[in-house]
């Protein structure tokens, strides 16, 4: 069955120069994300960044959030602008859009929904960092805001290769067609 393209967008969530550098396999997931970049692009499906950033001393990280709080400190010295860098390798297109986000979830604190619906998107194809931070918050905020999920779930990693597991056989297809790069790219 051909797959709708119309309605489409490739989501490429937080493929950050410091963030693919955390993997130990990093070559791994930059290549498959290339190669999911390419197939959009090839058949015309928009490709939209997210990176998580904050301001200069992260002003938007709350103590009482403890995934990020613990960060705060090291993020204080740090130049976000080059922090939120996407991977070179990777890097957008002219015309192609980045969204910033604040927390885990693609949506929290950006206008990532805003430009969901000014390209008439309803159906997400979901790459990221890490399978059980921004892909996990991400799908399950899409699926109560009744959007088409995909999950190209060799390229999505994460710390932990069980957890990654898990989450794209057992826990995404209740609310996501999980579909290997090249099940995808055959669509």
């Amino acid at each position: 069955m051909e797959q709708n393209t119309q309605n489409t967008a490739l989501l490429v969530m937080d493929m950050q120069a410091g963030i693919v550098s955390m993997l130990p396999n990093s070559a791994a997931i930059i290549t498959s994300v290339g190669k999911a970049i390419a197939h959009a692009r090839e058949k015309k499906i928009p490709v939209i960044y997210v990176v998580v950033g904050f301001r200069q001393g992260a002003p938007e990280i709350n103590r009482n959030n403890k995934g990020f709080a613990a960060s705060k400190e090291r993020f204080a010295g740090v130049d976000m602008s080059a922090f939120m860098a996407v991977h070179a390798d990777l890097a957008p297109q002219e015309g192609e859009i980045t969204v910033t986000k604040r927390r885990v979830s693609a949506f929290a604190g950006s206008d990532l929904e805003v430009v969901l619906r000014s390209l008439g998107i309803q159906h997400m194809v979901l790459t990221g960092i890490a399978t059980s931070g921004v892909v996990l918050s991400t799908t399950r905020e899409a699926a109560d805001k009744d959007y088409k999920i995909t999950i190209i779930s060799d390229c999505c990693a994460d710390a932990d290769e069980e957890v990654h597991r898990v989450l794209t056989t057992k826990v995404f297809p209740r609310q996501a067609d999980v579909k290997t790069l090249e099940e995808w790219g055959s669509m």
